[in-house]
């Protein structure tokens, strides 16, 4: 067996609208943005940085939310390696059967450049063997084994490979193999490589074999039997607490590449280093980052007001608007002051409003990215005007100004029958 140690490798607003606008309720519906964005006023603590690292490009990813922590050249366009072998293992676990044994081929055997499990053509070994031996000492030949055997030829593979990175939305992403070998048709991202190993990572046996540290596999033909070794450094020597996966890679043009998993107080941090003079060093600066750094902030807490509406033909002409349900997410401390809320509610409101009732969302966002969201609903009622309190708006008018009595004819309100003497006087209740 030849082998590299170490591999380099959305309620319906029920508004009783005036007549103008009663057929255009949904219309009025429109996106508002206050202010245009409103920032929120977060203040980072200080001493909150991002952390420094040597990768031409890394991200740091939430593997239960998909959220990003941390993003160095995320989408810049980079070679992948034997970080390939994921998506390999991915197309394996879902349309292969783990216990069917694999014929070697001559084609598979005829590989021979970088770490290898040295098939040899016509030898027999399970594809679970075969998965193995690709994700634990990243063997270049068992993945064209694999593909051989799972997709009927490693060109159906790669074609699984290419649709499988479009279902998970890695778009930046296109396979030319199984393994890694340099390719110009063959590439991806930092981020599109986390996205492909936090789906990877919700399959148990994926997730059992690459926190593995050595296993034996054996071949079905012989008594040939192979101990292998993890490439993963941190996971071989248990250098960093929590560590539990994923997958090392190199080659001279991608440069020394790693994707490290790590699990503590039952959250889960994915982080991708590509191109780095010191990939596991690159990889704890950003996990250690991400387990001290990274908190549990609300952005929206409910009932908070954000904004008052103007209310058509009712008791009070505004009324808050509050947050429904609160909003939180996990953020690192420097993001904070990043985050940016945008309003999106009604234009106005016609009495009677009733409290709870929906207005409008905040979104939260970070960059171009959503956080979350919240429903806006009102925060009270807002009774219709009645005859008696416009009545008594007239007086208070009349009050206001100073003439002390009004003839109440004079409001175009009250030219109705009299039923008392026009002569009102102030205050109320008195009448002659």
């Amino acid at each position: 067996m030849k082998r590299k140690t170490g591999e380099k490798t959305g309620d319906r607003l029920l508004l009783k609208a005036p007549a103008v606008i009663r057929y255009s309720a949904y219309i009025l519906t429109l996106t508002l943005f206050l202010s245009g964005a409103l920032l929120l006023c977060f203040p980072a603590p200080a001493g909150a940085v991002p952390p420094s690292v040597t990768a031409d490009a890394a991200v740091l990813m939430d593997a239960r939310t998909g959220q990003i922590f941390y993003d160095k050249n995320g989408l810049q366009r980079r070679e992948p390696a034997s970080l390939t072998k994921i998506m390999t293992a991915i197309i394996a676990l879902e349309y292969g059967r783990l216990n069917d044994v694999v014929t070697v081929s001559r084609n598979a055997a005829a590989i021979g450049m970088g770490s290898v499990l040295d098939l040899r053509a016509g030898e027999k070994i399970t594809l679970e063997d075969l998965l193995k031996a690709a994700l634990i000492m990243s063997a270049n030949d068992s993945t064209v084994a694999i593909a051989e055997h799972v997709g009927g030829s490693e060109e159906a593979f790669i074609e699984m490979m290419n649709a499988k990175a479009l279902v998970l939305g890695a778009l930046h992403t296109r396979f030319a193999n199984t393994n890694g070998y340099h390719d110009p048709r063959h590439y991806t991202c930092a981020r599109d490589l986390a996205v492909i190993a936090r789906y990877a990572l919700q399959n148990p046996l994926f997730n059992q074999i690459v926190r593995t540290r050595e296993t034996t596999i054996s071949f079905c033909d012989s008594k040939r039997k192979e101990t292998i070794y993890n490439t993963n450094r941190l996971l071989r020597e248990g250098s960093y607490p929590g560590i539990d996966g994923v997958k090392t890679g190199s080659t001279p043009r991608a440069g020394n590449c790693l994707i490290a998993s790590a699990t503590r107080g039952g959250r889960r941090l994915i982080a991708v280093v590509l191109h780095s003079a010191n990939r596991y060093r690159d990889a704890v600066t950003l996990l250690d980052y991400g387990f001290s750094e990274v908190t549990r902030v609300t952005l929206g807490a409910e009932g908070e007001e954000v904004a008052q509406l103007p209310v058509a033909n009712g008791l009070t002409g505004r009324v808050p608007v509050i947050i429904a349900a609160p909003v939180e997410v996990d953020l690192a401390r420097d993001q904070l002051s990043q985050v940016r809320r945008e309003v999106r509610m009604v234009p106005s409101l016609a009495a009677p409003v009733k409290a709870g009732q929906k207005v409008g969302e905040a979104v939260f966002r970070l960059k171009d990215e959503e956080l979350g969201r919240a429903g806006l609903v009102t925060g009270q009622d807002v009774p219709k005007k009645g005859l008696f309190s416009r009545w008594r708006k007239t007086m208070a008018r009349a009050n206001a100004s100073g003439a002390g009595a009004v003839d109440a004819t004079c409001d175009p309100f009250f030219r109705l029958p009299l039923l008392f003497s026009c002569n009102v006087s102030y205050p109320w209740g008195r009448f002659p």
